[in-house]
């Protein structure tokens, strides 16, 4: 941005406008040689016109419109600081605005990140707290199963005894009465045989 202003300030010096040095303030001379006399002075910084050179002096043209010479060396072809000092002054205080604006919309940025920031973490928190709380209602309904499954497998022996206990009677019994019976129904027929 500085190179832009110095480009419009170079081209805007780019005809026949000079200006009287920032390091001095110079006297002036009827003639293009230091053997001419002195006839008056510009101030530093002055806006002059360039007439033509001969030699290492120039002739110019002041504010009041008097003709005179003055050391080609003493000449600048872009304003002075006093002159440039305004523009820059302005295009800090722009600069200054834009970064200001700059800084303010990353402060915006910077809070809508953290805000969005903020809330995720608040979910994720939310998460964890949901997650830690199924795993121990999952534990509990675990630790629950194993203990109906092991109901359950003593409940099966129980039943598993009882039917032996059914089973074995039942054959017992049917033992017993596979054995007595004949035995009964022998003692009969011989019985049967004497009458």
């Amino acid at each position: 941005m500085l190179l832009a202003l110095l480009a419009t300030v170079q081209a805007q010096a780019a005809g026949n406008e000079r200006w009287v040095s920032d390091s001095l303030s110079t006297y002036v001379r009827s003639g293009p040689t230091d053997g001419y006399r002195i006839v008056g002075s510009l101030q530093s910084g002055q806006k002059v016109e360039l007439l033509g050179t001969r030699g290492d002096y120039s002739q110019i043209r002041g504010e009041s419109g008097d003709s005179v010479w003055i050391p080609s060396r003493d000449l600048q072809e872009m304003p002075g600081q006093a002159e440039r000092l305004p523009q820059l002054e302005q295009q800090v205080a722009e600069l200054g605005a834009q970064l200001k604006s700059i800084d303010d919309n990353w402060k915006t940025r910077v809070q809508g990140m953290q805000e969005t920031l903020d809330s995720r973490k608040a979910l994720i928190e939310e998460l964890e707290a949901s997650r830690k709380a199924l795993d121990a209602q999952l534990t509990a309904s675990q630790s629950e199963l194993r203990t109906t499954q092991a109901r359950l497998g003593e409940e099966n022996q129980r039943l598993l005894m009882l039917y032996l206990v059914y089973g074995g009677s039942i054959a017992g019994a049917g033992l017993l009465v596979g054995l007595i019976l004949p035995t009964l129904t022998r003692g009969r027929k011989r019985n049967d045989r004497w009458f």
